[in-house]
């Protein structure tokens, strides 16, 4: 790459994009630690993480940008939410056994969990506006033929390929987001309206699915998912700036060993898992002892070949040298799962046992969308004042709590008593930890790596959900005898152990301050090259 000119240089060396060139690290060290135009460091940090970035460039194009971006995490969670609700409703009409009602529901996480890290990594070489168009484009396809599926093979195989549209555009979304915004109260604020669209996309599909479910056909919950979906591509098309030009001589290659090996490994031992509950002979079954095998071999691969063989590693060991990372993500497996295990029981337990009518369940879960909208938000205010590591410890309790409501809720439960204050607390639990989490990672990550930082973020909660969601199910399976309703309250009793090991996870061994105005991540690397390549004297 050409040196830039004096002009180019003098323009972007403030947000430090590029590493310093020869014979200048001395202006550098002084752009950081002298006062220009009688601004302190600080207070020029703090002004740049409150600004609108420069390349929205009015407060309409911004507010299409964040509706774009936002709606990518409430088009997944309508089709996550949702479809439990339909999901009664398809197994009749498809005459889908009841040996394969689970398969439909969880082969789309199954699919965003394999196949996030590869585009994510696309997301870095290309950059995040053609995959987050991609993945968008593809996922309306899918979701409009979903609705005219006529048996379980083409259903599971439209939900499948579902899956890959929210594994193209939510690393593609987050890589946007990070790269777009400093670390900041503004940032904050917009990772939290982000944050803030999985209750409403949680809400929206449990609504259009009862809608859809009791009053016209069940096609109809696909069709309005295709149509938002429709309008959300559109509007991104106009409002996401274009950075592919600023990829195009990027030195990211793809890697490929590892991604296949990845996505196999995912594949095959979520498959096991979630199979187990309902083969012939539960995990010695030779289908599932096979699987299971196979895929621990091929992550087995997958951890020799990041490690060892590949260049430039889907998955760098550097990411989980970050400080505190390892603890944290291990954290996050325990807890971003068990929300699935409450939306999937919840709505069982309501509908099956408490016998409710579709748009009564939608009602029941209203406080769940609409304190998350809130929390969510309020976050955006909050974190940068309460250490994340407290925020945290609020998510671990929150998750205890709801799931303890549900495993001891009595016949004919009074709704303020038991339910409500169980939804008031899952949303607390899965909206705090998520912004956390994305605003963690984003800030860690340099501005090259956020699509790694994006695929991350998203791969541990659908991995996250797959995984517990299938063992949820080994446990309500194999106390099946103990009669429908003490089943679900098991799985309950199950999320509660989940919780309790997260809660236990992040008060021991995380410690995360909190997101104040800061340097990025890049901003950070070029100070700490000059301080490594300067002379002892301008040091002192």
């Amino acid at each position: 790459m050409s040196p830039p000119t004096e002009d180019e240089h003098t323009a972007i060396r403030p947000s430090c994009d590029v590493e310093p060139i020869e014979g200048e690290q001395t202006d550098i060290r002084r752009s950081y630690d002298g006062e220009p135009n009688g601004e302190s460091e600080t207070v020029r940090v703090e002004r740049l993480g409150r600004q609108r970035p420069e390349k929205l460039g009015s407060m309409w194009k911004e507010i299409g940008f964040v509706f774009s971006i936002a709606m990518s995490q409430a088009l997944t969670e309508y089709f996550v939410s949702g479809f439990t609700v339909i999901v009664p409703t398809i197994v009749e009409e498809l005459e889908i056994p009841a040996t394969s009602t689970t398969w439909p529901a969880s082969v789309f996480s199954l699919v965003v969990s394999a196949f996030l890290l590869p585009f994510g990594r696309l997301a870095d070489i290309y950059g995040g506006f053609p995959v987050y168009i991609a993945g968008f484009v593809w996922f309306c396809v899918w979701s409009l033929i979903a609705g005219f599926s006529q048996n379980e093979l083409m259903m599971d195989f439209c939900r499948a390929l579902q899956g890959l549209g929210p594994a193209a555009y939510l690393p593609a979304s987050l890589t946007l987001l990070g790269s777009m915004y400093r670390p900041g109260p503004r940032k904050n604020l917009v990772f939290s309206i982000y944050g803030a669209m999985a209750p409403l996309g949680f809400f929206a599909g449990i609504f259009f699915a009862g809608v859809a479910t009791q009053y016209t056909m069940w096609g109809w919950y696909f069709w309005i998912g295709a149509i938002l979906t429709f309008l959300t591509t559109l509007t991104a098309f106009f409002a996401i700036p274009n950075d592919f030009s600023e990829h195009r001589n990027s030195e990211v290659k793809m890697d490929w060993l590892g991604s296949i090996s990845t996505a196999c490994g995912v594949v095959l031992l979520i498959f096991a898992v979630t199979a187990s509950s309902h083969a012939p002979k539960g995990w010695t079954t030779p289908y599932i002892l096979v699987t299971l095998i196979l895929g621990v071999i091929f992550l087995g691969a997958a951890f020799y070949v990041e490690g060892w063989i590949a260049t430039q590693p889907l998955l760098p060991f550097a990411v989980f040298r970050i400080k505190h990372v390892r603890p944290f993500v291990l954290g996050l497996l325990f807890t971003y799962g068990t929300l699935g295990i409450f939306l999937l029981y919840a709505t069982l337990y309501l509908q099956n046992i408490m016998n409710l009518a579709p748009m009564m369940v939608v009602a029941y879960y209203v406080p769940l969308a609409v304190g998350g909208c809130l929390l969510a938000t309020l976050g955006g205010v909050v974190l940068h004042r309460v250490p994340g590591t407290v925020m945290l410890a609020i998510t671990g309790v929150a998750i205890i709590v709801d799931s303890l409501l549900f495993a001891l809720i009595p016949n004919n439960p009074n709704y303020w008593a038991w339910i409500f204050p169980a939804m008031i607390c899952a949303t607390i639990a899965v909206d705090i930890v998520f912004n956390v989490a994305n605003i963690f990672f984003s800030t860690s990550l340099p501005a090259r790596q956020q699509g790694l930082a994006g695929g991350l973020a998203n791969v541990l909660f659908h991995l996250s959900v797959a995984l517990l969601l299938g063992f949820a199910d080994v446990v309500a399976s194999k106390t099946a005898y103990q009669g429908e309703k003490q089943s679900y309250k098991n799985a309950f009793w199950f999320e509660l152990a989940c919780g309790a090991a997260a809660l236990t996870i992040f008060m021991g061994f995380v410690r995360i301050r909190r997101a104040e105005s800061d340097l990025t991540a890049d901003e950070k690397e070029a100070l700490k090259a000059v301080d490594d390549t300067a002379p002892a004297e301008d040091k002192r």
